[in-house]
């Protein structure tokens, strides 16, 4: 049949994380504990920052923006989810799958690029002490978190243009919890040639200049610390860039599962799970590594309970 007398699909559904109905209640229950700690974490962190003056720093000024990142980007996807545990129909129509994955891929792309400019943040500090409030102004930091956002949300209008200017006219059926590009481009019944390419330069180059960001930074600032004579001196800048590498670790490890590993077509499960963790649990743990590990945000945490309980 051609492609122009097939329907075009209008409403998606998707196949959710498990068919096992007894796992629902708790998997309904874990998510949404998952949900309110990764918004209470995050809001928190940002109250810190903005209230304490103490923490009116470059670094507490990336730590905020990446936050409010968090939240949103979590936001794109946790909340409808959760409500497919509720419904006996799980359903999104086309233009909210694509107003998902659009958004979903924009945040995803800030976190990663405001990632690798904290890495650039912490390259100055250690590198550059002396000249770290010359570098680091108030309207270079906000630039730095402008742009990433400005390519992110960019380069995003055009993955999903991309995307959705293909035919869906088959199956609708999403092999998936939420919009993504892999199980959508497997319901395409167009031509899927140009939109990976497209895909494939777009992470290309976003990836390569995150990785030469964080590469070269760290490069000279492992340099700089081992130059220090003193275990003491060193300790400080280690603690101080041990949240940033746990919190890329973990972000571009659940990515690299994701999305950059070869697969078959279909989503198993390993794929789902990467992607519960890439898109659920990051946003979790990014706000608790740096409040467990840095010092000074403990600090300012337990001054502000003191005076407010």
């Amino acid at each position: 049949m051609d492609i122009k007398n097939k329907t075009q699909v209008t409403t998606f559904e998707f196949s959710g994380l498990t068919d096992v109905e007894q796992l629902v209640p708790f998997l309904f229950v874990f998510f949404l504990l998952v949900y309110m700690i990764t918004l209470v974490g995050n809001i928190g962190m940002i109250a810190l920052v903005f209230a304490c003056s103490s923490l009116h720093t470059p670094m507490y000024f990336f730590l905020g923006s990446l936050s409010l990142v968090d939240i949103l980007y979590s936001s794109v996807i946790t909340p409808n989810m959760l409500s497919h545990f509720l419904l006996p129909k799980k359903s999104i129509s086309f233009l909210g799958c694509a107003l998902q994955f659009y958004f979903f891929c924009a945040l995803v792309g800030t976190e990663a690029i405001l990632l690798s400019t904290m890495s650039y943040d912490r390259y100055v500090a250690i590198c550059h002490p002396l000249h770290y409030t010359l570098i680091m102004t108030k309207k270079k930091c906000f630039d730095l978190v402008f742009y990433s956002a400005f390519v992110s949300f960019l380069q995003s209008i055009v993955q999903t243009s991309c995307l959705f200017s293909l035919s869906f006219c088959g199956s609708n059926l999403i092999d998936h919890f939420y919009c993504d590009i892999k199980p959508l481009l497997t319901l395409s019944c167009s031509s899927t040639l140009h939109c990976n390419i497209i895909t494939v330069i777009l992470v290309a180059v976003c990836g390569i200049y995150i990785l030469m960001t964080i590469f070269s930074s760290y490069t000279f600032i492992f340099i700089s610390i081992f130059r220090i004579s003193s275990t003491k001196g060193r300790k400080k800048p280690f603690s101080t860039c041990s949240s940033h590498i746990i919190c890329f670790s973990i972000f571009s490890t659940a990515d690299f599962l994701v999305y950059l590993h070869p697969h078959s077509g279909a989503l198993d499960k390993q794929d789902k799970v990467a992607s519960i963790f890439y898109t659920i649990m990051t946003p979790m743990l990014n706000p608790l590594i740096y409040s467990l590990r840095n010092q000074e945000v403990r600090r300012v945490f337990v001054q502000a309970m003191l005076k407010y309980f």
